[in-house]
């Protein structure tokens, strides 16, 4: 049997106090990992269906194999994880803003830990993945202008409801143009958001991409019987 409530970390950062917690739920039997910034929830090990969909949504745009891969957003590592499953994958950098949260990965705190350390197609890049995506270095810094197949994020709670201010040019047509950049020609962007599908944005992709969708992906929830759902957008450029 798990502990019943542990602060496995603590720590400020230049965005607010993010903690990882680990708690037993009585009603489940099960350990879940929680992360929160301030006060506010930012992730739980509960509910991790749309985070894994958005990999697999995204992946499933490409065809071919060989594929390198971009990540934005660490957190549990459930993205990098159903990323790190398909077997076309070649490469995959996680951008993560906070060391503290690839610090949790290194020291094996979290439970998919030791699969996203020890695969030798996967590293952890410490970045703002906004600062990055407008930069025209990109995302390797070994490789200033290398461009990936697939770019998935997952950091937001939407494009409408972002943890800063200055991530909201991102989802501008011009922010994903500057996006659309690190893509090579058919290159998928998927992104996660914790809000119903929005016609504004899906408009907003369509000036960008050639094809642009918005998937809504349902869950049950157990702390009411009921079912939950997040949204995954998924979107690419033309071929040439």
């Amino acid at each position: 049997m798990g502990v019943r409530f542990e602060e496995i970390d603590w720590r400020e950062t230049p965005i607010g106090a993010i903690s990882l917690r680990r708690r037993r739920d009585p009603l489940l039997d099960v350990d879940v990992y929680e992360v929160k910034l301030d006060d506010e929830y930012l992730m739980s090990s509960l509910f991790t269906v749309a985070e894994e969909e958005l990999a697999r949504l995204g992946l499933a745009e490409l065809p071919g194999s060989g594929f390198d891969v971009v990540v934005g957003g660490l957190g549990l590592g459930c993205t990098a994880r159903a990323v790190l499953d398909d077997s076309r994958v070649r490469s995959l950098a996680v951008v993560e803003g906070l060391g503290e949260v690839i610090e949790w990965h290194q020291r094996g705190l979290l439970p998919l830990a030791e699969l996203l350390t020890g695969d030798p197609r996967n590293r952890f890049v410490q970045g703002d993945f906004f600062a990055m995506a407008a930069s025209d270095s990109g995302f390797d810094p070994a490789a200033p202008g290398r461009r990936f197949h697939a770019i998935l994020v997952d950091i937001d709670h939407s494009p409408r409801h972002v943890l800063d201010s200055g991530h909201a040019d991102f989802y501008t047509p011009g922010g994903l143009r500057r996006l659309a950049g690190h893509l090579h020609p058919g290159g998928v962007f998927a992104l996660w958001s914790d809000d119903p599908p929005e016609a504004d944005f899906a408009a907003v992709l369509a000036e960008v991409f050639e094809t642009a969708e918005a998937h809504v992906v349902s869950f049950g929830n157990p702390y009411g019987g009921g079912r939950s759902a997040n949204t995954v957008y998924v979107a690419r450029l033309a071929a040439r």
